[in-house]
């Protein structure tokens, strides 16, 4: 076991210093391209200031002859892009395949100053993400990265669940994590083939009305992600990384993934993947406080002083716990509006100020 004093060191001499702590950019949807696609890199221009992470993936959704063509498409479009506030992520493959080692030598060497994080599909435990951030480590020395490459776990297999505690605190490097729905349902034996959302068999059902055993009952759908996600948060949270939802599969229906990121939203993540452009705009708006909301939080704040006591306003007490959640929502508001002029207008306008 590495002592604590040794943990903020570097594991390659001429490696940057480790962050101690996760920088917050805003990050409400990580979306997907694939950049072997040419269509799909010639969009990416055009995407990139709209989107607050965008990544090139080279995993699933690749085919296998394919993957090396991916690779480069994503060197050179990095090399040719200015990304502007807009982090670039990508997605290696898997630890066990045949392309993550080339995707890692190739990414950090060629790209390293242009990537913000790697995000590592079906990590099990802390010895997957230890095996990546010593290579990274190496290969940043070797490249003159001045700036740490942080590492992003997705959580799509049971023994990852279990161990989501350890995973969150394996490394300096760890920005966050994403559920990875549809992996998780087939190696948990789960009998859903959708990607993520919800399903109409999971439910709990009103109780029968006494002497009318026959009558209709009504049905609630439940939420089957909502344990991993919660465990998932409580993980990232403990060790000061960033929790998200992961992929919604179903790109017409638009209410439902509206509904499941809010759920998300609502349980601590901070943003989503989007697989579609219609996406964008849905994470966008449920992953940034609703301005009547943001302007509550910050009446709460003025009115409570130093944060200590109670205050009852329009009928409400409010204490110290409550000015706690306030000041989360306001944080996450002012982060947001430094690259969104649309949502900073719209929080003056709820609360009264001007738009200088």
């Amino acid at each position: 076991m590495r002592s604590p004093k040794d943990f903020f060191r570097p594991l390659a001499v001429g490696a940057p210093e480790p962050v101690r702590e996760v920088p917050f950019r805003p990050s409400r949807m990580i979306h997907f391209f694939d950049p072997g696609n040419p269509r799909m890199a010639a969009k990416v221009p055009g995407i990139a200031p709209g989107v607050d992470v965008l990544l090139g993936n080279l995993e699933d959704a690749v085919a296998a002859d394919r993957k090396e063509a991916a690779r480069t498409g994503l060197v050179e479009i990095a090399r040719a892009t200015d990304f502007g506030q807009t982090q670039l992520w990508t997605r290696i493959n898997s630890l066990d395949s045949p392309w993550a080692l080339d995707d890692l030598l190739t990414l950090v060497t060629e790209i390293g100053d242009k990537l913000d994080v790697i995000m590592v599909p079906k990590v099990e435990g802390a010895e997957d993400i230890h095996y990546v951030d010593r290579l990274v480590a190496q290969l940043e020395a070797k490249a003159g990265v001045r700036r740490p490459i942080l590492l992003h776990a997705i959580l799509e297999t049971p023994r990852g669940v279990a161990n989501v505690e350890e995973i969150a605190g394996a490394s300096p490097r760890m920005q966050g994590m994403s559920l990875g729905p549809a992996d998780l349902a087939a190696s948990r034996r789960m009998k859903t083939t959708r990607v993520g959302g919800g399903h109409p068999g999971y439910l709990v059902r009103e109780d029968p009305l006494p002497g009318a055993a026959d009558a209709p009952r009504a049905v609630f759908q439940q939420d089957l992600w909502h344990y991993t996600i919660a465990r998932m948060v409580d993980a990232c949270a403990a060790h000061g990384i960033l929790p998200y939802y992961g992929p919604f599969g179903d790109i017409k229906d638009t209410v439902a993934c509206e509904d499941q990121f809010r759920n998300a939203f609502l349980l601590g993540c901070v943003g989503a993947w989007s697989l579609h452009p219609v996406q964008i705009g849905i994470a966008k708006k449920v992953f940034s406080p609703a301005p009547a909301e943001v302007a509550w939080a910050r009446r709460v704040i003025a009115e409570m002083g130093d944060g200590t006591g109670a205050v009852m306003i329009d009928g409400k007490m409010q204490d110290d716990a409550t000015v706690k959640q306030c000041r989360v929502v306001v944080e996450l508001a002012e982060a947001l509006v430094a690259r969104d002029p649309e949502l900073k207008a719209a929080y003056a306008a709820a609360s009264g100020e001007g738009t200088e």
